[in-house]
């Protein structure tokens, strides 16, 4: 293991702190937990991120129930304890979405927390939704006990029967039940992301949040992580180079959130494993986009379990994965998806017949990006993959928001939102209260938006989020201005301002950064965080 971390068997037995050990032993025998069992059983962490403000994680109590029933079938103690869960639909357009993507790190350090002052041998995460999966991912990475996820799974959609793309973002959103929101957004692209990765039992990640078999699910990764600790299989010796293969692979083809890159390079900094923005680029010039699922194809979730769930993508993906790559289950990534058949080839289709040729995904770089920026090309019109026009800037997403309510857009602008990069924001926030707006004044596929922040995984269009250098720091962004004119092309990967270096430079010499007081949480983020492209990885001075 990476770490070490004295689990319960150990606690009992260091004579060098005696006393300690019998303080502890205490407290744990007070909580109902007889010394016989701390001394013979396993003790399992139930790290579960649930609470009555999200749908995703509404259900997670009586999930993690089922959870304590396999652990103790199998011969293990559970005890659990909670950690925060944000949802970045109570903040869109307000103030608060500058906290959701800061408490991703906030998750992470509190598990470790919990965890090194105490005395675990294994842990089961429970959480669905977007923040708190890569949270979770990263404080596994960083603790390296073994370890299962139970994912939460989508909620049904709002209505199987309604023509798709016909309805403005929020209603697609609406929620009628548990679960993560029932298109590819952010929470069900990182619970596919943790399934590709070997991190949880297969088909968990479609499986939905309001069907038995997710209890079942529950129960049987109780059951096994016992088993993990007796073999003493650790997240790293899951979540190596071949594993995040199989995850920039399932990204490309599920049409998978923007939001997944700087999650996966937060882990892969965890495990100090190289990955970078050129390696998403690169895996998507080679694997279609075959999962058609909104906002990138016409079907929900709940079509996709329907299909055969992941285990039925993984397998249509076979020629393009590491399929010998571990997993909790003990067997390799293609052992645990032989069961599983394709039965709806328009759900899920053939590489010779994809939603797109290229994976879902693309890189941007040129003068205006120097360090690339992000775009969910599987999202984006067939007209409006090449792109030029005249520059509209806006300061914060509350300008932007000002200028589509009163309707000052037009058909052929760019709409350029800055300092809203994790530094800048600080915290990057996500627009989709804009690209909202712009669908209901029927502009979506009319002008573009270019931004430092970042954009929901149900964002469409040709929103372009993540550019780096962000503002804040002096990128490019910072020295456009009104009129200017961008130039986007998605297919060449260019992100260009049509001004000469020499102008830039000059306005390079003239800018000041924005003034601000910052307090609080934020005020410590902001002196700590990376740039989107390193993963917004909050980075010590000492580091």
């Amino acid at each position: 293991m990476n770490k070490k971390v004295r689990n319960s068997k150990s606690l009992l037995k260091d004579t060098d702190r005696l006393a300690t050990a019998m303080v502890r032993a205490e407290m744990i025998k007070a909580c109902g937990v007889p010394l016989k069992d701390l001394e013979e059983r396993p003790l399992i962490g139930i790290v579960n991120s649930w609470n009555e403000l999200l749908p995703g994680h509404l259900h997670l109590r009586e999930v993690a129930r089922f959870v304590k029933d396999g652990v103790l079938m199998a011969g293990g103690v559970p005890l659990e304890f909670n950690t925060v869960a944000p949802c970045d639909g109570y903040s869109n357009g307000l103030d608060g979405m500058k906290y959701v993507l800061p408490m991703r790190d906030i998750i992470a350090d509190a598990i470790e927390t919990m965890t090194l002052a105490h005395c675990f041998d294994g842990l089961v995460f429970l959480s669905t939704c977007d923040k708190i999966v890569p949270g979770q991912l990263m404080a596994a990475a960083r603790l390296n006990l073994p370890a299962i996820f139970v994912t939460g799974g989508p909620m049904l959609p709002f209505n199987e029967f309604a023509p798709r793309g016909t309805l403005p973002i929020m209603s697609m959103l609406s929620c009628p039940g548990p679960g993560a929101c029932s298109g590819m957004g952010t929470a069900n692209s990182m619970q596919f992301i943790v399934e590709a990765m070997g991190m949880s039992l297969p088909n968990s990640a479609v499986t939905h949040a309001v069907h038995n078999q997710k209890y079942l699910m529950a129960k049987e990764s109780g059951k096994r992580i016992v088993a993990l600790v007796d073999e003493s299989l650790a997240p790293r010796d899951i979540l190596t180079p071949d594993a995040f293969h199989n995850a920039l692979v399932t990204t490309a083809a599920a049409g998978c959130s923007t939001n997944v890159t700087i999650h996966l390079l937060a882990l892969a900094y965890e495990l100090g494993i190289p990955l970078n923005l050129s390696d998403f680029d690169r895996i998507s010039k080679q694997v279609p986009h075959i999962l058609g699922v909104y906002p990138s194809g016409p079907f929900f979730l709940l079509d996709v379990y329907r299909a055969g769930g992941l285990p039925a993508l993984l397998n249509k993906l076979k020629s393009h994965l590491k399929n010998d790559a571990m997993t909790v289950t003990g067997k390799t990534l293609e052992e645990n998806n032989a069961p599983f058949n394709c039965v709806d080839d328009d759900v899920i289709r053939n590489l010779d017949n994809p939603y797109h040729p290229q994976g879902g995904i693309a890189v941007l770089k040129g003068s205006l990006s120097p360090t690339g920026a992000v775009v969910k090309s599987s999202g984006v019109p067939e007209n409006m993959t090449v792109f030029s026009g005249p520059a509209r800037i806006f300061d914060s997403e509350e300008q932007a928001i000002g200028a589509a309510l009163n309707k000052e857009f037009k058909a052929g602008d760019v709409i350029v939102i800055r300092y809203e990069g994790p530094k800048g924001g600080p915290g990057m926030r996500e627009l989709l209260t804009v690209t909202e707006l712009l669908f209901q004044l029927n502009l979506a596929d009319k002008v573009s938006l270019v931004t430092d922040g970042r954009f929901s995984g149900f964002s469409h269009g040709p929103a372009i989020g993540h550019v780096t250098p962000e503002a804040y720091n002096g990128g490019p962004l910072a020295l456009i201005r009104d009129g200017d004119i961008i130039k986007i092309d998605i297919p060449g990967r260019k992100l260009d301002v049509e001004l000469p270096a020499a102008e830039l430079e000059k306005r390079r010499a003239a800018w000041k950064r924005p003034a601000r007081t910052l307090t609080g949480h934020l005020r410590k983020y902001a002196a700590m965080v990376s740039e989107a492209n390193i993963g917004c990885v909050v980075m010590p001075a000492d580091a």
